[in-house]
């Protein structure tokens, strides 16, 4: 590998390289026009279209988007050969160089390809192609009749067919045209004849193959509306196996040739009775089959341990008794332990649910309410006592420092009188607080206020207490609490403040 020196040029990217022959060719090739077959075709859901157009010797990818593409009235396929115009442009991310089509249009035989698209479209909206409008064939036709040229060699593979396989037949023939100017309206007009006399009783229309060209005439809407509106059931022969044109669409049978229809039209009765043979021997094998298939069943039941010890379908039938009993006796079991959990835990919702019990669990929260509140007053009482005791403390060592000061201004006596007479102030003014807050936790008492002729109503089944007449309802049950008792009450009437307020005035 050769060294780079300093006078070489600095190595490039790929990027670079790619961005260069991008420049260099789309700037070269703006637009042009190409010919050649298209293949590959991928619609992308996207709606844009990706083909290679090619030819003997070369091809280069394509790519038509979805704006330009809906320009196009007939949708391309593999295979046509087309004109399109457009731009080269390189794809750097995977380095290849392609075609971005404008314009596409369809070459020489493409146009009637084209052409021939279209129609299809229309005669399928116009429900042409559909089976449910097809007319079945007559198994026995007494009358055939053909529409096709009377030199051709349609007419003459029709007649070598039908003579072979039947003689008794009547073949009525009406010459026309199968190619070129006029074509079209003859043929058309044949099938309106055999119609307007009721001559035949099914008919053959075709020719021998060719090109898209030579077959044009039955790809006529003229052609086609003809057959559709044809009494007559009508058998299509257009062409090779490989042909396919409009009268082969709206025709009720296609034929691939017509040799192929002649044996349609005219099915032999050698053809039926062979049949009916086939299906004699087909039914005597199948029924052998069966009568060997069944006997090798009824021989395998009788062989079964049921058949040759018929005591195992009772020991086993036993056995299933005895599980079934197994079964029972546990699920009675289950069944018993579980009434008696229940019943013992609905005892003790009932135990729970006595007035009596209620009663005491009320007096055990009064009697818990009384202790909790002489606790809170004997706390208070001996804080007092406390607070009081610092105070006279504090009273005795400002009367002793206040004495040492002025005891040569005041008169012993009279100054222990006058601290006698403030400390017994202060007594009584604390005396007077403590009755007073008795008093108040006296008339705080629960049962203080029930003794007055108050009462507390509770909801019957989760005891929760009823303070609003918007949780009463009419007939419903509660339990009124005394202070000597408790009584089941049921609520006949309820009166919000509101009502009561309107029944007065």
């Amino acid at each position: 590998m050769p060294e780079l020196t300093a006078s070489s040029p600095p190595p490039l990217t790929v990027s670079e390289l790619t961005q260069a022959i991008k420049l260099h060719l789309e700037s070269k090739f703006l637009f042009i026009h190409l010919q050649g077959e298209m293949s590959n075709i991928k619609f992308q859901t996207s709606g844009h279209l990706y083909f290679t157009l090619k030819d003997s010797q070369a091809q280069i990818a394509a790519v038509m988007f979805k704006m330009d593409l809906s320009k196009v009235k007939t949708l391309p396929k593999d295979g046509d050969h087309v004109i399109v115009r457009g731009e080269i442009n390189v794809y750097p991310p995977k380095g290849n160089y392609q075609i971005i089509v404008r314009e596409l249009s369809y070459a020489g035989i493409g146009e009637l390809l084209q052409k021939l698209e279209l129609l299809k479209i229309k005669l399928h909206q116009m429900g042409w192609f559909k089976a449910a409008r097809k007319k079945p064939l007559p198994r026995f036709p007494k009358r055939i009749g053909v529409v096709t040229s009377p030199t051709g060699a349609v007419i003459k593979d029709i007649l070598h067919v039908l003579s072979r396989r039947h003689s008794g037949f009547h073949l009525i023939l009406n010459p026309v045209k199968v190619q070129g100017e006029g074509a079209a309206a003859e043929i058309a007009q044949a099938i309106r004849q055999l119609n307007q006399f009721n001559l035949v009783d099914v008919m053959i229309i075709g020719r021998g193959g060719g090109s898209l060209e030579d077959l044009w005439a039955f790809n006529e809407e003229i052609v086609a509306e003809a057959i559709h509106q044809s009494n007559i059931p009508v058998i299509s022969a257009v062409g090779h196996e490989t042909d396919h044109c409009i009268a082969d669409y709206v025709a009720d049978v296609r034929a691939p040739t017509p040799s192929a229809a002649a044996e349609i039209v005219m099915a032999e009765q050698n053809q039926q009775i062979e049949y009916l043979n086939v299906a004699r021997k087909r039914i005597q094998q199948h029924l052998h089959l069966l009568v060997k298939q069944y006997r090798y069943r009824f021989e395998g039941i009788v062989k079964q341990t049921p058949f040759s010890n018929p005591l195992v379908i009772v020991e086993r039938r036993m056995q299933q008794l005895d599980g079934y009993r197994n079964d029972i006796d546990h699920a009675t079991e289950r069944l018993l332990l579980k009434a008696r959990h229940q019943l013992e835990s609905r005892s003790h919702q009932m135990q729970s649910l006595k007035p009596i019990n209620q009663i005491a669990h009320l007096k055990q929260n009064l009697s818990r309410a009384d202790k909790d509140l002489e606790e809170r007053l004997r706390q208070r009482l001996q804080q007092m006592r406390m607070n009081l005791s610092r105070k006279q403390e504090q009273l005795d060592q400002l009367w002793q420092r206040q004495q040492e000061r002025r005891r040569h201004l005041f008169d012993q006596r009279r100054l222990q009188e006058v601290l006698q007479q403030k400390i017994s102030y202060l007594i009584e003014k604390s005396r007077h607080r403590l009755s007073a807050m008795a008093e108040i936790l006296f008339a705080l008492d629960p049962t203080t206020t029930l003794k007055k002729g108050y009462s507390i109503l509770f909801a019957e089944k989760d005891r929760s207490v009823i303070n609003t007449v918007l949780k009463l309802t009419s007939g419903q049950q509660a339990r009124l609490l005394l202070s000597d008792g408790e009584a089941l009450v049921t609520i006949n009437e309820v009166y919000p403040k509101n009502e009561i307020s309107k029944r007065n005035k």
